[in-house]
């Protein structure tokens, strides 16, 4: 028997979570207490109001009265997309010119748009080099880097082993193992050629992809606070599919408050709370994307050391950090190292903190995320 987790659940819930500042890949919920609104996420934050706030909520409500939030809600790279703009300078130009930059960039790095960039350069797989733009190579390069200080866990070609599993698609199912082996010999970032005085890539061996969506939507958000940042705005909360950057601060100088999705119940129940400012909050979660086939789950991320999607008692990782695709990245890798590999990775990475949640309700975390999380269900305890 074969089930699939419908993208329609993944779309309702994350319009309910951007109405109420930010939650990812992954469910993180933050904060917008001037709505009076509650949710933000289609992977594992989100942003809310805050029960440990509630002596501040009095004080805070009167200084936010006198910033409105401005707010715009896209669907783009597969999921919701939630801007709120914490200024009374914010206009609709800032979020026409903000979708403008997101189809941008989507036009560029989609693998399944035939326009796109790099489309153009998969289909070009064992011919010749594509030139691109400067964006592209620059999120490739980085891509390709990141491979390589991960010894390839995180691996950009790995669009053969996307494409054959199709998770989070309709008549997604186990696919047969000869399959999987053949998908896996063109899954190899070392056969990745950059040439970067000409901005051109090369895939060595035809049929090989790249799938740069472990990287996407952090570059977008990344994107989005510098497009902002430029505008002379200091307060927003950046909402890609639960990818949650936290501008600055809340009205008032407060923090933003975001809540670390329960992996085990509906979006919009959180194990607890960080507090955060100038931030991002992103969470990789086997619940996101996933199919049922003979009793047995297969989530969205795959290991492209076994070909399949990652079978370990991980439920989620949470990242806070400076950078969303700094973040958009490490969370998918550290899923696949496991806890005690990628703890010891996350303590060696500056200025990030790091919450593993196992299927069994254990807390596994950097000591800086230990202080940051404010734990509100006591069914989730700390083993580290």
């Amino acid at each position: 028997m074969r089930k699939n987790k419908s993208a329609m659940l993944l779309v309702t819930c994350s319009i309910l979570a951007a109405l109420l500042g930010g939650c990812s890949g992954s469910d993180n919920f933050a904060d917008a207490q001037s709505a009076n609104q509650r949710s933000d996420s289609d992977r594992g934050t989100e942003v809310g109001d805050n029960s440990a706030d509630a002596q501040d909520a009095n004080v805070q409500s009167s200084q936010n009265q006198a910033v409105e939030p401005l707010s715009q809600t896209f669907f783009i790279f597969d999921t919701v997309v939630n801007v709120k703009i914490y200024d009374n300078r914010a206009t609709t130009k800032n979020f026409e010119e903000v979708e403008a930059l997101m189809k941008n960039i989507d036009n560029k790095i989609s693998r399944t748009n035939p326009d796109s960039e790099i489309h153009k350069v998969n289909a070009q797989a064992g011919i010749a080099p594509v030139k691109v733009s400067p964006d592209t190579f620059e999120l490739v390069s980085l891509a390709v880097d990141y491979a390589k200080e991960t010894n390839g866990l995180l691996d950009p070609s790995i669009g053969p082993l996307v494409s054959l599993w199709n998770i989070g698609h309709e008549g997604a199912h186990v696919p047969p193992a000869k399959e999987i082996a053949a998908a896996q010999q063109l899954t190899d970032y070392r056969k990745i050629e950059l040439n970067p005085e000409k901005h051109e890539i090369y895939l060595q061996v035809k049929g090989m992809e790249i799938d740069l969506g472990s990287y996407g939507k952090g570059y977008a958000a990344d994107a989005i606070y510098d497009y902002l940042a430029e505008q002379d705005f200091h307060s927003a909360i950046i909402d890609l599919g639960g990818n949650i950057f936290a501008m600055g601060s809340k009205p008032g100088g407060k923090t933003w408050n975001v809540g670390i999705q329960d992996p085990d119940q509906e979006r919009g129940n959180p194990i607890g709370w960080v507090r955060v400012k100038d931030k991002t909050v992103v969470t990789a979660g086997i619940y996101e994307r996933f199919f049922i086939e003979d009793g047995k789950l297969y989530q969205h991320i795959i290991d492209p050391r076994s070909g399949y999607p990652v079978d370990n008692n991980i439920s989620s990782v949470t990242i806070v950090t400076d950078r969303s695709t700094d973040a958009d990245t490490m969370d998918t890798s550290l899923l696949i190292m496991g806890i005690e590999e990628g703890l010891k990775f996350a303590e060696n990475t500056p200025n990030t903190e790091v919450l593993f949640i196992t299927k069994d309700k254990k807390l596994y975390a950097t000591s800086g995320f230990k202080e940051l999380l404010k734990k509100t269900n006591d069914d989730y305890t700390f083993a580290n």
